[in-house]
């Protein structure tokens, strides 16, 4: 770094080697260099400097008297140019700038700061430049006073002195609900206690690190609780995460004790932990210990928590959290937003990310209820808990914030006084949107890293006009500054990096001193010494006092609330052997933001090398075969990262596009258009006007382009929401109608449009729908429940993987035009005309969810007396047939469509509002109708489905509900498996005592039909567990079954 001095000394030296050219004119300067013109600034530079030295002359004519007048330019020649004339021995300074660019007080303190680094020049010539003062004294004491924000906080507490507080004023409130289930806060305290003396017992104390990895539960709190109470510090575990994840974690912490839940044991690596704790199992023990308040085991410098998060070197870090640093957070929450009584908070973030500290600290030490919602990332539920719990504050990220809003329902959110936005950037939209829909909510934005505790300023957005970056002042006890490069305060209005200093610092980063070391730093801040954390984060001050956030200054991104280094996915794509070099960017347009991965292959850069292709910085996508390289390496991520971290698109390049310097390009990966060649194919354009439309929509609905005509709708971002949207609009912008189906069958812009082509009036229709048709393995079949439709085994099929063929059948009047079978056996020989087109002969895979199970085992009877050997009969959850047969269920069409929607309610985890009293209430011919209405608001039809496609939904399953199996003459199966749920599901009155008695028989009946059965019990209910999060369990067990299966085959 050059001293001023040298800075002089070189200026000098390169202006008099300028002179040498001063006779060139700039327009022809200009010609020859030939720069990118734009109307909206001058070409080659936008700021200049003039300095005016010469000796000027008086101008003497006979007869006149002349002296020299200044004019005042209107227009700006430049962005900003500086004259400066040396006049009677000072410097006169003249600022022109362009008032579009510029405010006055802008400029007016720019020429405060440039006359204090003049005076720097002069009284420190051998001072570095960087380290030369700008900011003015009036600035700096105004930053001063933004920071004076001391004020008194319990900092001989700790957080379980605060609850415990709380617990002796309102003992019989409230203090968590789940799932209809609830504690009073003496209850909660109990609970705690017991498990508090039970882990103490067992070797627990202060400064003990205790994981705990449990799903969302009244347990969870309870275990929180019990830790805290018994001094040890949580390690919060989430059990979505992969194995491999879960086990760093674990072996970093080196925590001694685990809590967890019987049903999550079987996911996690436990060979670090001594002592694991199952909180359901272990219960009945932990309850024999003393429910009375455990004498104080830790103080307020001991640890509370360790939350880890993403890491720039590939693996995550523990962020060391101490009690005085949670009870001043929670202390001045409760400060802050004492305008109006927190009655209820509703939790949406997972217990692994620090913003839940927030939720569960803020309301237990308040005599709140804690709500946690039974699905967090159900919409339509959340506005209802919204509106059931009687919920008053939450906290969410903008985007989710903004998705709630957007509910048709969202007026049943008006009962909220404070909402919290927090973990990105908002957006104007979100203020206006939030303006509209609920004027009398507050709406906060608070900023803060992990390592400053939950938050460390708030902005309160009292107009829509505010600025949406605004992160407002720092909160009590806090202290931020906005530093250079050399950890000097930035003037105001000037960008820098984001510190900390204050109560909320964390202790460090565990078992990572360097890190540490790195990260919070000692600096000199006007003359005292402070302890700060540097964020990372680019932001300045305004003149108001407010912040205003501006970005990352290094490779970490916040995508929906998660903090995600992006290095760390980088590192986990180069672990991979197939991948030479690897770049991740938060690709953030169409208000979709998404994380996209770029890919050099070891093997295809030699493969280009050798083509020695000798376009310069080409970095077009490799057109040959790296379909199965992607696949690849997007198992290769999910067996590693959170599912947030995997990014929605990875595409292989020949070559990163690289700066001047030698560095990756990420600016030119940022602003890249994401290209969708996903497939093995080369790029095709659309070759027609059908093609072109089609490729249109797809583009429109999956935020992508180019979409080739060979691209596969669910290898490039597309789900099944996002299918009924794109069969929607099929419908609507072309006038045809395709089954939803059709799409697993022909996923790709020329096979629709082959099949548009050729469609005629009649509906296209099969029963056989090839779900995934793809792999070596002989094909799997399954029969969908009483509902008909196969859809919901889209997850399944894709969880058992690419090499599994697997295939649904529907059931025949789904059209609305044909008439539904009535008997099990006229539906098994339909179905197995129609596997037999594909399958001519054994061994063959059956299987079959609900009443599915009953038609895969009458398929199953009729195949072997055909002679046919059926390899395997799979079971997801259901009985054999009732030996007495059901009553007769005479019952209207308001009882029958309130009996489909409570089934839709438990696939979707969504409550439609369809009961039987509203329907009875509506005209017969408006019942359907309203029926439909519901399941379009709920997302589960589009709106373009007619009541004709509807009604043949409802009569598939009335047929299948109405219909008696009782199959003569058996044959023993050879192998039957049976999958039972875990969660036990709701039963008719007229079964319950037959159900009660077969489900006490470990087969559930089965056992009859076969002498070789075997039960699996998979997480989930009857529905539940053919869905996310659970059906990956389910699919693992599946495969493995089927795998071995084959073995015992091929050995007999």
């Amino acid at each position: 770094m050059l001293t001023g001095r040298q800075l002089l000394k070189q200026v000098r030296q390169t202006a008099l080697q300028a002179y040498a050219h001063q006779d060139i004119p700039f327009e022809y300067l200009v010609e020859q260099l030939n720069p990118a013109r734009s109307l909206s600034y001058s070409p080659l530079f936008q700021v200049m400097l003039v300095l005016q030295n010469t000796p000027q002359e008086q101008l003497e004519l006979a007869g006149l008297k002349v002296s020299v007048e200044d004019t005042d330019s209107t227009i700006a020649q430049f962005d900003l140019t500086l004259s400066l004339v040396e006049h009677e021995e000072v410097l006169v300074c003249d600022w022109e700038y362009r008032t579009d660019l510029f405010r006055p007080d802008t400029i007016k303190r720019m020429t405060e700061h440039f006359e204090v680094l003049l005076e720097g020049l002069i009284n420190q010539p051998t001072q570095t430049v960087g380290q030369l003062p700008l900011i003015t004294l009036t600035e700096q004491q105004q930053l001063i006073a933004w920071n004076q924000t001391q004020a008194d906080y319990p900092a001989d507490k700790t957080i379980v002195d605060l609850f415990q507080e709380q617990v002796e004023k309102t003992p019989s409130n409230v203090a968590v609900v789940f799932e209809g289930q609830s504690l009073t806060y003496q209850a909660l305290n109990f609970k705690a206690n017991q498990l508090a003396h039970y882990l103490i017992e067992n070797g627990v104390k202060a400064e003990t690190l205790v994981g705990i990895c449990v799903e969302r539960s009244l347990e969870m709190v309870i275990g929180l609780l019990g830790i805290l109470k018994a001094g040890g510090a949580y390690v919060p575990l989430d059990p979505d995460y992969p194995a491999p994840r879960l086990q760093f974690m674990l072996e970093d912490s080196q925590v001694p004790v685990l809590l967890t839940q019987s049903r999550l044991i079987d996911r996690l690596p436990l060979s670090t932990p001594k002592f694991v704790v199952g909180l359901e199992s272990e219960w009945a023990t932990i309850a024999t210990y003393s429910s009375s308040n455990p004498v104080r085991q830790s103080g307020a410098e001991n640890l509370a928590y360790v939350i880890y998060t993403s890491g720039s070197t590939g693996k995550p870090k523990g962020v060391m959290i101490e009690h005085r640093n949670l009870c001043h957070s929670t202390w001045t929450r409760q400060t802050y937003y004492s305008y109006t009584e927190l009655k209820a908070f509703l939790l949406l973030s997972p217990v692994g990310f620090d913003s839940s500290v927030a939720g569960i600290f803020w309301s237990l030490t308040q005599g709140a209820r804690l709500v946690l919602p039974e699905n967090s990332l159900d919409l339509k539920s959340l506005t209802t808990q919204v509106w059931k719990h009687c919920i008053s504050h939450l906290l969410c990220v903008p985007t989710f914030y903004s998705a709630l809003l957007s509910q048709p329902e969202s007026d049943k959110l008006t009962g909220l006084k404070t909402a919290i936005i927090a973990g990105e950037s908002g957006s104007q939209n979100l203020l206006v949107q939030h303006e509209v829909k609920l004027p009398k909510t507050k709406l906060f934005n608070e900023y803060g890293p992990t390592e400053g505790t939950v938050w460390s300023s708030v902005h309160d957005f009292k107009s829509p006009l505010s600025n949406s970056q605004c992160i407002g002042k720092p909160i009590a006890n806090t202290q931020i500054y906005i530093l250079d490069a050399h950890h000097n305060p930035t003037p105001i209005g000037i960008p820098g990096e984001l510190c900390i200093a204050g109560a909320g610092l964390a202790r460090g980063y565990l078992n990572r001193p360097e890190l540490t070391a790195e990260k919070f730093i000692e600096v000199d801040i006007f003359g005292e010494p402070k302890r700060l954390y540097k964020t990372g984060d680019l932001a300045r001050w305004r003149e108001d006092g407010n912040l205003e956030y501006l970005g990352r200054r290094d490779h970490q991104v916040k995508l929906r609330g998660f903090r995600i280094e992006l290095g760390e996915i980088e590192a986990t794509l180069t672990q991979h052997e197939a991948v030479k070099e690897a770049v991740v960017v938060l690709y953030d347009k169409e208000n979709n933001p998404r994380l996209v991965a770029y890919i050099v292959s070891a093997q295809l850069s030699v493969i280009s090398d050798q083509l020695n292709n000798e376009a310069s910085g080409q970095t077009s996508p490799i057109t040959a075969d790296n379909g199965s390289l992607i696949t690849e390496l997007r198992a290769w991520l999910k067996s590693r990262l959170p599912e947030y971290m995997i990014p929605a698109q990875l595409t292989v390049l020949e070559k990163l596009p690289l700066t001047p310097n030698g560095k990756i390009d990420r600016q030119t990966l940022e602003k890249r258009e994401i290209n969708a060649q996903l497939s093995t194919d080369t790029f095709v354009a659309p070759r027609d006007t059908l093609e072109l439309q089609l490729a249109q929509i797809w583009e429109d609905i999956l935020n992508v382009r180019p979409i080739g005509i060979h691209d596969n709708f669910f290898e490039i971002g597309g789900h099944s929401l996002l299918a009924v949207s794109l069969m929607a609009q099929i419908g609507k912008q072309l006038n045809k109608s395709l089954p939803l189906a059709t799409l697993f069958q022909r996923a790709t812009i020329e096979q629709l449009a082959h099949l548009l082509r050729q469609q005629t009036e009649t509906q296209l229709w099969s029963s056989l729908v090839a779900i995934q048709p793809n792999g070596s393995k002989p094909p799997f079949f399954c029969m969908p429940g009483a509902g008909g439709n196969v859809l919901y085994l889209y997850e399944l099929a894709r969880f058992l993987g690419t090499d599994q063929p697997f295939y649904g059948l529907q059931a025949v009047g789904l059209d609305g035009e044909s008439v539904p079978h009535t008997r099990v056996e006229d539906i098994a020989a339909h179905y197995l005309n129609d596997i037999q087109t594909l399958q001519k002969q054994g061994p063959y895979l059956l299987g079959g969810h609900s009443f599915g199970g009953q038609v895969a085992f009458e398929m199953c009877q009729q195949l072997q007396k055909q002679g046919e050997e059926v390899a395997l009969l799979i079971i997801f959850d259901t009985t054999p047939s009732m030996q007495a047969p059901v009553e007769e269920r005479n019952w209207d069409e308001a009882r029958w469509l309130t009996e489909a929607a409570g089934e839709v309610e438990q696939l979707l985890g969504k409550n439609l509002e369809v009961s039987y009293e509203i329907l009875q209430a509506l005209a017969p011919d408006e019942q359907l109708n309203y029926f439909r209405k519901r399941l379009v608001m709920a997302n589960w039809l589009s709106p373009e489905t007619d009541l004709k496609q509807l009604r043949g939904l409802v009569e598939v399953y009335k047929a299948n509900c109405q219909t008696h199996y009782a199959p003569e003459n058996t044959v023993k199966v050879p192998r039957i498996i049976l999958f039972r749920a875990s969660e036990k599901r709701e039963v008719h009155e007229e079964q319950n005592e037959v159900v009660s008695e077969i489900h006490n028989d470990p087969t559930w009946g089965w056992s009859q039909f076969s002498d070789n059965v075997l039960v699996h019990t998979v997480p989930g209910d009857h529905i539940t567990m053919m869905t996310q999060p659970h059906v990956p369990v389910l699919a693992e067990q599946l495969k493995s079954c089927v795998e071995q299966a084959f073995v015992l085959d091929e050995r007999t």
